[in-house]
Parts: structure tokens; sequence; C-alpha cells
């Protein structure tokens, strides 16, 4: 099969007492199998929510109100959503798995990192000895370039931040998923060991088969190590393709500015453009297309209606803007 997930009109919403926040809202879209797919945009455009929702975990009070997230493992075919709680716990980590914004956050800090591998592996496989898991965790430590002797018994707080990191990515891979989930990998990290961890992740995408969903704001970094890139704008999908295409043609105004606002080493200061205006208000989005306010491309049936995601002429690039044929759904 050509994607490992596919999300079909998924809408998620935070139901507060008077009123809900809809922070993503009708999102479709298939992730390549065995490549690097980056997920960009703004803060609050729902990038973390949606990523939420592959391990149907998303934060209270949040709610998946409509939609299915189809995971396509070997022969067989089902959506995550429709998993029970049984099902659900065995599905996570084994067949997608997450690494988290944050390491020093996600890592248990009055247990080993042995410990915290082990009791991850003994949920999932209950027969397993202390000596085969002690094994599987010098395996993946290796491959992620740490010291295992020195990693093995240590507390978090004993590590560097890039050490946990790379602790992290190492038990997003214990169980063997298919997919996994790179929430801001590097965050507060410097730029020599970001460089270092995105070199990582890439060699075991390329090595391993396995897929990457990367949530990121580092434009330069979806150029250099991802294979696909989706924009999102107003928990809505705004273009999707693969780098190349987006970032050479740039069709929707929005991934323009984006890329145009990104500091660069051999752009001028002066030629940075950033978007004017802000980000939509939740509680209060724009009627029509949801960048309308902010596009400097908008005409006077933007406000009025809301397009529908375009396949161009190259059959791998989406967009969702009236400017391209078939983006009017009155058409």
């Amino acid at each position: 099969m050509e994607h490992i997930v596919e999300f079909k009109n998924v809408i998620v919403e935070y139901q507060m007492k008077h009123y809900n926040l809809r922070a993503v809202n009708d999102f479709s879209l298939k992730i390549p199998r065995g490549k690097i797919t980056a997920l960009v945009g703004e803060s609050g455009s729902g990038k973390t929510t949606l990523a939420s929702t592959l391990l149907n975990n998303v934060s209270k009070p949040g709610k998946i109100v409509s939609g299915e997230i189809l995971y396509y493992g070997g022969d067989s075919v089902y959506n995550i959503l429709d998993l029970d709680s049984k099902k659900l716990n065995q599905f996570r980590w084994s067949k997608i798995s997450m690494v988290f914004q944050g390491a020093q956050n996600a890592l248990n800090p009055i247990m080993t990192i042995f410990e915290q591998f082990y009791e991850t592996l003994k949920v999932h496989r209950h027969d397993i000895t202390e000596e085969e898991a002690e094994a599987i965790c010098i395996q993946y430590l290796e491959l992620v370039n740490l010291d295992y002797e020195k990693v093995f018994k240590a507390y978090p707080h004993e590590l560097s931040g890039g050490m946990k990191q790379r602790v992290m990515i190492a038990f997003s891979l214990l169980l063997e998923p298919s997919l996994i989930i790179l929430d801001e990998p590097t965050t507060a990290l410097d730029v020599i060991v970001q460089d270092y961890i995105f070199k990582l992740l890439k060699k075991i995408n390329v090595e391993l088969k396995i897929s990457m969903l990367l949530l990121t704001h580092d434009i330069s970094v979806v150029s250099k190590y991802a294979d696909y890139v989706a924009v999102m704008y107003g928990g809505k999908l705004m273009e999707y393709g693969s780098v190349k295409n987006v970032f050479t043609q740039k069709r929707h105004p929005y991934t323009k500015g984006l890329i145009e606002s990104t500091p660069s080493l051999d752009k001028d200061i002066d030629s940075i453009k950033p978007i004017p205006g802000n980000p939509p208000d939740l509680m209060n989005m724009p009627s029509g297309c949801v960048f309308h306010p902010r596009c400097n491309k908008a005409f006077s049936a933007c406000p009025i209606t809301d397009p529908k995601l375009v396949l161009l002429e190259n059959g791998n690039h989406l967009v969702k803007c009236l400017l391209y044929k078939g983006g009017d759904d009155n058409e």
C-alpha cells in the first residue's frame, strides 16, 4: 500500500461551557508509507491536535466529533477511532509511537532509562525477560549513537538535552512501529544538536523504512529533511505535495507567506516579508476562506465561499484556494 494512514474529514472540537472551539476542521490527508511528511503552520493551526488524533489521545476538553482515521497495516485496514481501550493500548507504541516536544517532560524523573524501557516492553510483551529487554534497549540506544553503559542506568537529570531527545527516539523505536510522530523534536536544543538529531532521524527513516510525521515551525528543516509537506491554517489543510513542488511553486498565498517570512543565511534581512495580521480567532472564525483576511490575493468571492481542495496538474499536489480552477464549491 502506498499510504500508511489516511485522515478522512476529521473534526476536533474543544467543548467549553458556552461555546466550542474547532481546532481541526474537516481535515483529509493521506500519509505516504516510508517517507517523512512534515506538517507546518503557525502556532494554533491545529498541528499537535491533529497528531494527537492518531493515538486517539486528544487532551480534554478536546473531542474528535467526526471523521475517520484509517491505519493500513499489512493486509488489514481499520479505523483507529473505532478501537476499544484494550486494543488502543496495544496499538499505541507498537503501531504508532510519538517523540514528544520537550523530552525532559516525557521521561519519568524517578526511574532509570532502562526501567522506563522495560516497563513499556513488559506492557506489550508480557513474557519478555529482563535480559531480553536489555538486549533490545542496547540495540536501539546504539542506533541513536548513545553509550548504553553510561545511559542505561542513568536518571533523566543526569543526561543532557540532546541525549534525552535521543533516548526518546530510541524509546519510540522499542516496539518497531510503522509510523513515528515527531512533535517539534528539537525544541530548546542548540542549532548544532538540532541538525545532528535530524540527520539521525533521516538515517532511521531510510534504513528502517519507518514512516514519520514531523510537526514543526522550522521551514528550513522541512526543505532539507522531509519528502512531503502539508500546510495547515485555522485547522484546515491549505496545501500538500512533495517538498520540491510546494517550495518551488508555492501555490497557496499562505504557503508563499510562510516561506518568504523565514530567515535564511543567503537572504537579505530586508527581503524577509512577515505575513500581515494575526492567526484566526477560533471563537470567531472568518467566513468563506479562513485565510482571506490576511491574503494579498483575496477577491470578492473569498469572504463568501470556502474553497475545496483542488488536485493540480502534476497529479500529487493539492491546494485549497479559489485562485485555481475547481476551487469554488459552486462550480
